[in-house]
């Protein structure tokens, strides 16, 4: 029963992603991405939904079928164990959903060359607001926003 238990957490917590523009994919690391410079004009809070891999499902099913069986005589074991199985499976699917929804925001945002993007990523470590500079990256068809680098003044030649 541990073993089963233990490996539905850790299934269940592989199935994790996120839309965070602080995380960075493996096979996205060392990869040429696409700059392109704009400006924000707006921004609004959104939930980005969350998953239903199924694994959440699966794992509270096993787990509800388990304790279920383990009710009762032989006939009545059974019963329950069905019953355990499919509400363990409902409670596992939507804890699933639960964890893996995240608070994110939608930026609208002006290139330099007028045209007009909208992205939603998850929130992350920066804050950004409207009239800031910012760079769209895209790496393998995934775009992130981050705040535009400020340009360092030259040191004076001596």
């Amino acid at each position: 029963m541990k073993n089963v238990l233990m490996a539905a957490i850790v299934a269940a917590l592989g199935a994790c992603a996120t839309s965070s523009p602080d995380v960075v994919q493996r096979g996205d690391a060392q990869s040429l991405s696409q700059v392109q410079d704009g400006t924000v004009l707006s921004i609004r809070p959104v939930t980005v939904d969350g998953s239903q891999s199924g694994v959440g499902a699966v794992a509270g099913g096993v787990i509800g079928g388990v304790a279920g069986s383990s009710v009762g005589g032989s006939r009545e074991s059974l019963a329950v164990g069905v019953l355990g199985a499919v509400l363990g499976g409902v409670i596992g699917n939507a804890a699933e959903r639960a964890g893996t929804r995240e608070n994110a925001v939608e930026m609208l945002i002006q290139l330099r060359n007028g045209e007009r993007r909208a992205i939603v990523q998850a929130v992350g470590g920066e804050t950004i607001a409207p009239g800031d500079a910012v760079v769209l990256v895209t790496t393998g068809g995934k775009t992130r926003v981050t705040r535009a680098p400020q340009p360092v003044p030259a040191a004076p030649r001596s």
